[in-house]
């Protein structure tokens, strides 16, 4: 295994060991003041949960087609947790448009990453 590789690989399973407490758990929305809503944010942490193991499983695999497409997969999926931080603070106010439009850029970004992942070497 090159030096490359080895690095690659640390980067990964760093990555993946500081990414599992921020799993989306389970969710009782019957006790949230706006459970549409809390519903909507909770689906979109586990959009966002599948497309890092999706990216995970590329990575490890050494599947990602290139470095630059593995920063872009990256920054997706920064950007999908930080609007889920967004929805989840819309939701907590009630505000039902904002979560919808924050859920559909969660889910914008976790399409392109997944999309991304998959793409093969060439």
């Amino acid at each position: 295994m090159t030096p490359g590789k080895i690095f690659l690989t640390g980067i990964v399973l760093i990555a993946l060991l500081g990414a599992s407490p921020l799993q989306a758990g389970p969710i009782d929305s019957a006790k949230h003041p706006h459970p549409e809503s809390a519903k909507a944010v909770h689906e979109a942490q586990h959009d966002v949960d599948h497309a890092w193991e999706v990216y995970h499983r590329a990575a490890l695999g050494g599947t990602v087609a290139s470095p630059a497409l593995q920063a872009d997969i990256e920054e997706h999926l920064h950007e999908a947790r930080t609007l889920v931080t967004q929805a989840q603070e819309a939701a907590a106010q009630g505000d039902s448009r904002e979560v919808k439009r924050l859920v559909s850029q969660v889910k914008a970004h976790t399409t392109k990453a997944i999309e991304g992942s998959k793409e093969q070497k060439k």
